[in-house]
């Protein structure tokens, strides 16, 4: 679609990501938006059109990435950037050209099998005793060995050297009651199976470093990854964007996209300040809120339904730094399923450009049949961008 060329000076635009916002039927045949009480979305819902959005196609289950990326605008299909290079730029790692990052998980495992693939969430200040521990581990077969905590249980493992790839397999056996996985080579080139000797050994070693570790006695790699060439987000949208998160992931897409995105954001109070403080010097505002994705993933309903209430209370305070606001998640995840889900996800845009309002309540149920309709997550930036007055006409 056309639209660089159509860009326009207009409204400041917010985009609120609500990460893991929808749900399914959990109790009494009702979702864990429908048992909240949210009356700051549902005035917006009220108000404003709402709609839903698929984060990458029919019945696909996206990771956070990908789904971050098609919200931006970005094909996730065209882009797949691993996990582990948003990691690294989250918790401010240089990474060059030619380096594989990979994201760790500390894990507890007992007789050979993963109990715990979070090694219990472990507090960040563990986890950083845990790493000054492996950091004993600086250089294999020639390639040097960097390491970074992480929030909890993450860590981000970087190899700097020649002949690297990231075709190898994940050590993350994906759930729990099953053995870690080998990282062998997933192609025969010679960088494959040298970067799977690497990590054998690098696992090997570890393993011996955390043995005696009551919870995290060992850890899990994923997402392999490399930097991608890919245009930034004001050469694809011409909006000057600053984006801010408390987990280290998400500000490493931000990062990756181009955004300017501060470290100083431990938590959404500081994220809403965060952007108050920079109002004046971008177009585009990325803003990010975790708390309902990790009661999904928990399974637990009441959890959710609380964080989703806690996102709630924060409305006002991001209506009163004015321009449109977008409200939706990356992705759903249900209590039911205990992780990212295919499901459509609900969307409100706060502009009075944006459509005709239709729904009582901001929940599931309601945004399906929304004005907004049932779009691809790629659609956003588009429907965003027209919403703030920054597309001219199209032709005659």
């Amino acid at each position: 679609m056309p639209y660089r060329e159509l860009i326009q000076s207009g409204r400041k635009i917010i985009l609120a990501v609500v990460d893991g916002l929808g749900g399914l039927p959990v109790l009494g045949g009702f979702t864990e938006m429908e048992l909240a009480h949210l009356p700051n979305l549902d005035m917006l819902a009220r108000r404003y059109p709402v709609g839903a959005l698929e984060p990458v196609a029919a019945g696909i289950t996206p990771g956070s990435g990908p789904a971050h990326l098609a919200l931006f605008g970005y094909d996730p299909l065209k882009y797949r950037i691993g996990r582990g290079i948003l990691e690294a730029l989250g918790v401010d790692m240089e990474v060059r050209r030619g380096d594989l990052a990979i994201r760790g998980n500390f894990a507890t495992v007992r007789d050979g099998v993963v109990v715990d693939r979070r090694a219990g969430r472990i507090p960040t200040e563990e986890n950083r005793r845990l790493i000054e521990r492996l950091k004993a581990i600086d250089e294999v077969k020639g390639v040097r060995v960097i390491w970074k905590s992480g929030k909890e249980h993450r860590f981000v493992l970087l190899l700097r050297g020649e002949g690297l790839s990231p075709e190898v397999a994940e050590t993350d056996p994906g759930k729990e009651g099953l053995p870690p996985r080998e990282p062998e080579p997933l192609s025969p080139t010679p960088q494959a199976r040298f970067t799977a000797e690497v990590l054998r050994e690098i696992v090997e070693r570890a393993s011996q470093l955390l043995k005696d570790e009551p919870q995290a006695n060992f850890f899990l790699l994923r997402g392999y990854a490399m930097l991608p060439d890919m245009p930034t987000f004001e050469e694809k949208w011409g909006l000057k964007a600053f984006g801010v998160a408390s987990y280290p992931m998400y500000r490493g897409l931000a990062k990756l996209v181009g955004m300017t995105v501060p470290s100083d954001t431990p938590d959404f109070e500081s994220e809403i300040e965060a952007l108050r403080r920079n109002w004046n010097d971008y177009d585009f505002f990325y803003i990010h809120f975790k708390d309902a994705d990790k009661a999904g993933e928990d399974g637990d309903w009441r959890k959710k339904v609380a964080a989703l209430e806690r996102f709630d209370s924060y409305v006002p305070r991001l209506l009163e730094l004015g321009g449109v606001l977008a409200i939706t998640g990356d992705h759903d995840t249900p209590c039911l399923i205990r992780g990212h889900s295919w499901h459509y996800v609900p969307l409100v845009i706060a502009s009075e450009r944006a459509g005709v309002p239709t729904a009582w309540h901001f929940t599931e149920r309601e945004s399906l049949t929304g004005a907004l309709g049932l779009r691809p997550s790629t659609d956003l930036m588009g429907l965003l961008l027209a919403s703030a007055g920054r597309l001219k006409k199209f032709g005659a």
